[in-house]
């Protein structure tokens, strides 16, 4: 099998099945991709559209084929000597529903279930009235009024003997032993004998075994119709309109091993954790042993088989041991296929400064890093100061990024994720007790200490081990607490310096065995497992709705504090890769992205225009005056929510677009409709997704309505689509550099689905859509060259065309990429600050790689991504000695060019194309 060269990410669900990608392997083949990259595969809740919601990891979903099905597909790609690499999730799975067996195992058994350590659940909740209980808030509102409308309701399934409760989708099985309250009330011998042997399930050892056996006699027993009929009756009681049935199903549910609540209740109460701050997703104890062999058994088995042939980690920084994990599983992947490397990529985001540890033993990230990195590239500098201004002025939200990110913390930490910061407050609090010194530090000194330092922390987390905190983690961590004293009274700072010590400043290893030690280990693994999700819910969820400087800058593994990066870093950042993780994924679009990869590379051309775009927006501010409401609270919308559309609009806006296009029109418009609900609930200022605010989001909708297909919204309009069309043929060489620069640059090209034509979309669900596959294997049997594909630009084929020549490239000459150097180039001449060069080497093998920057000047009015090569002046490339005299092929266009004086001038390598790959194949050694 080969090695992992490019790979395709495939979303897959019922609609796009493993079936339905079987007729694309030659196309996938063709366009040059080694391996196929699916999105998780296993049973999911049924009618998943993304699978991260596990049911089942013992069975591939059935929805999506089963495993017959993935079998065909491995079998196809395997013929054209491809492979395949699988998304799993070891964090968390689904819970809540009908469909988990393992979950609703637990609400039967409690701590008795064989899976109660499975999950992680705090059975010794510092709330007494949850001892030894699971909270369950899945209710649609508070219990009592569920319970008094009759939405909680007594369930039979007489086939198999089993008792339950259900609200709407949500099953909750009744510990056996409870059967007896309603057995009791029937009026046939067999069940009321029946009875008192449930009843005595809560004296007996091997109470499980037992329960199986009296559900099947029970079974039995329904099989006579008046045996049913008389439980059947006997349920009724159960029910609030009967006499005294409201008090007997509390005193039913009050039985059970869980506390059924309102889904309101789980911020502050929950006592176990979830993935983020979604109750449906409980967290996995995959540290434990046989936690860790139950969710990897079927993993293992494909791997064994030959069916997979590399693994993606989903939400690495959810694990109570990141390190632990990956290397346990690198050990065991490597003893079940000992020929060959299985690459293991970890869902990972980078803060600034952070790198990803080598001793993990994984081969890299999933490459939200590289988005980040070429990004920041693109953005011009020179118009961040402008474009802050103007959002501080317009906005009304002057401060910086770094504050809106703290701001956002807090309101994480004190609202969806009080019940987490509780939880490892209440252990510091333990931990505190346990010493002289520190025992009359209270729980809610405590509790601001802690809540100040998640504030500050610059990355996900801190990965502490028996040792302590280590290299990086301890700078990190230092930020933190400097940023919590200056929020902190002096008085509380000798806190700090506790919570530093017990949080990994002291290495475990140095406190004796035992309960103390033990307690503080579970305490610092649940703060390392909680700043993850306060980072993510602060940081990508909240601010950046918030903060629109230019949005271009706001995505996944983004750091919107940071601008623009001057090109020596985007260098020293691909050196460093080529040296520790040369075979790291480098993404630019992905399932989880906010804006698709050139719809960020079209605003990005803002940054080059800030004064055009500046004198545009006000010019707009003035237009959508007779488009606003005033809602009882304020004028809808507000001028953030109304510039963050406008620049929603600029990047998204089709190419193909006409502004009077009703039909197009109104399928956009619910592309932005569903983009525009999400961006105010997650902004949560003026709406949210725990009490939606109806008036203000029904006023921007019929703003964002009539913009697009109201007369009163025309003049708008054909300004915006104007200023779209203006800014799209530097967005589209932006794109292509873009493009470029993933498929030569070290590390492994990532292409998302559908993203080989241009992609504009919004986040999900708008970048999960159908793909159009047919279109796209069209035009790649079309071949056309790459300069006159630039004059039909606008229909995306420039893009696929240009990953199919560059990626047929690296097939041919794939050590070169996997072990080249990257070697930066100097260029001099009067446009040296608007392109970059670079050399990819291995022995007497050289690729030059050029492409444009900050080119929108140089681009002038062109309506097509082409600058006219004049444009580049006496502008040149140094090249290395080496290649001083050796004649240099284009890939990309039919030119041949030999260097003069050791240089090469941009005018010749960009004349046809304005981005070139260029070629020595032989040099003297």
């Amino acid at each position: 099998m080969t090695e992992v060269r490019a790979t395709a990410r495939l979303q897959f669900h019922r609609g796009f099945t493993l079936d339905d990608a079987l007729p694309l392997v030659d196309y996938f083949a063709e366009l040059g991709i080694s391996h196929l990259y699916a999105s998780p595969l296993f049973t999911a809740r049924p009618g998943s559209v993304h699978g991260y919601d596990v049911l089942d990891p013992t069975r591939i979903n059935p929805e999506l084929g089963g495993e017959a099905a993935l079998v065909r597909l491995v079998e196809a790609l395997h013929q054209r000597g491809m492979g395949l690499i699988l998304d799993i999730v070891s964090n968390h799975m689904a819970v809540g529903g009908a469909g988990n067996p393992w979950w609703l195992d637990v609400l039967e058994w409690g701590e008795a279930s064989p899976y109660a350590k499975f999950f992680d659940i705090q059975w010794r909740s510092h709330d007494p009235l949850l001892r030894g209980q699971l909270l369950v808030p899945f209710l649609r509102s508070d219990y009592g009024e569920v319970l008094a409308a009759g939405e909680i309701v007594l369930n039979l399934q007489a086939e198999t003997g089993q008792l339950y409760v259900s609200h709407f989708d949500h099953r909750f099985p009744l510990l056996p032993a409870s059967y007896a309250r309603v057995l009791r009330r029937c009026d046939h011998p067999a069940l009321g004998a029946l009875a008192s042997h449930f009843e005595a399930l809560s004296k007996r050892s091997q109470a499980r075994h037992k329960a199986k056996a009296l559900q099947a006699q029970l079974a039995d027993t329904l099989e006579n119709e008046q045996a049913l009929a008389s439980l059947q009756n006997a349920m009724k009681s159960f029910r609030p309109d009967a006499e005294r049935g409201f008090e007997r199903l509390h005193a039913l549910l009050e039985a059970q091993h869980y506390r059924l609540a309102s889904w309101r209740t789980a911020a502050d109460d929950i006592n176990w954790r979830r993935f983020f701050d979604i109750n449906e997703l409980g967290g996995l104890r995959t540290e434990r042993t046989e936690v860790f062999e139950a969710i990897h058994a079927k993993v293992f088995e494909l791997v064994e088989r030959g069916l997979l042939d590399g693994l993606r980690i989903d939400h690495v920084d959810g694990l109570a041991n990141p390190r632990a994990y990956c290397r346990r599983l690198r050990r065991r992947i490597d003893r079940l296929c000992p020929d060959r490397h299985l690459p293991i990529y970890v869902e990972k985001i980078l803060g600034a400064g952070e790198r990803l540890r080598e001793d993990w033993g994984v081969d890299g990230t999933t490459g939200y890093e590289f988005m980040n990195q070429v990004s920041l590239l693109q953005h011009d500098a020179h118009g961040e100061q402008l474009l802050t201004a103007f959002w501080q002025d317009v906005s009304g939200r002057s401060a910086p990024f770094l504050e809106e990110v703290i701001e956002a913390r807090q309101l994480m930490l004190s609202t969806t994720l009080a019940g987490d910061l509780e939880t490892v407050a209440q252990g510091l609090h333990q931990v505190a007790r346990q010493d002289i010194a520190t025992r009359d530090l209270t729980l809610g000194a405590i509790r601001r200490a802690l809540l100040a330092l998640i504030m500050h922390f610059t990355v996900y987390r801190t990965y502490v081990g028996v040792c302590g905190r280590l290299g990086d983690d301890q700078q990190f961590f230092q930020q933190a607490l400097d940023g919590a004293r200056q929020d902190l009274p002096e008085t509380d700072w000798p806190l700090l310096e506790h919570l530093d010590r017990w949080l990994g400043g002291q290495p475990l290893r140095g406190q004796p065995p035992g309960a103390a030690r033990k307690g503080r280990r579970k305490v610092l693994t649940r703060f390392q497992q909680l700043t993850a999700p306060a980072a993510a819910k602060a940081v990508e969820d909240t601010a950046c709705y918030r903060s629109a400087v230019l949005l271009s800058r706001n995505d996944v593994g983004f750091d919107p504090e940071n601008f623009s990066v001057p090109l020596s870093a985007f260098n020293a950042a691909c050196a460093e890769r080529a040296e520790r993780f040369p075979a790291n994924l480098l993404a630019t679009a992905t399932h989880d992205h906010k804006r698709g990869e050139d719809n960020r590379a079209r605003l990005a051309v803002i940054s080059e225009r800030a004064e055009w775009y500046t004198e545009r927006a006000r010019h707009w501010l003035q237009l959508a005056e007779p488009l606003r409401t005033q809602t009882e609270a304020l004028i809808a919308p507000v001028p953030s929510d109304e510039l963050m559309l406008y620049q929603t609009l600029l990047g998204s806006w089709p190419l193909q677009l006409d502004e009077d296009d009703t039909a197009a029109l109104q399928a956009y418009l619910q592309r932005l409709l569903g983009w525009q609900e999400k961006a105010l609930r997650e902004a949560k200022l003026h709406s949210s997704w725990s009490a939606p605010n109806q008036a203000y989001e029904g006023a921007c909708r019929e703003f964002l309505t009539r913009l697009l297909t109201d007369a009163a919204g025309v003049p708008l309009r054909r300004e915006i689509a104007a200023a779209a069309n203006s800014l799209a043929p530097a967005g589209a060489l932006n794109g292509l550099a873009q493009c470029l620069l993933r498929l030569t640059t070290p590390g492994v090209p990532d292409l998302y689905q559908g993203c080989e034509f241009w992609d504009f979309s919004l986040v999900d669900p708008d970048n999960r859509q159908a793909v159009d596959f047919a279109a796209r294997q069209a035009a790649l049997s079309a071949a056309e060259d790459l300069p006159v594909l630039v004059q039909a630009w606008r229909d995306g084929r420039i893009k696929q065309r240009l990953i199919q020549e560059v990626l047929r490239f690296r097939q041919a000459h794939d050590a070169l990429f996997r072990h080249g150097a990257y070697q930066p180039l100097r260029i001099s001449g009067g446009q040296a600050d608007q392109v970059m060069a670079f050399a990819r080497v291995w022995r007497n093998t050289w690729v030059i790689v050029v492409v444009p920057l900050h080119a929108a000047g140089l681009l002038g009015d062109r309506q097509v991504p082409h600058i006219d090569p004049l444009r580049w002046g006496d502008t040149q490339i140094h090249l290395p000695a080496e290649l001083a005299a050796t004649e240099l092929v284009s890939l990309l266009t039919p030119a041949r060019l030999m260097p003069q004086q050791g240089c090469l001038a941009v005018q010749h390598i960009l004349a046809d194309f304005s981005l070139n790959l260029l070629h020595a194949l032989e040099t003297a050694s």
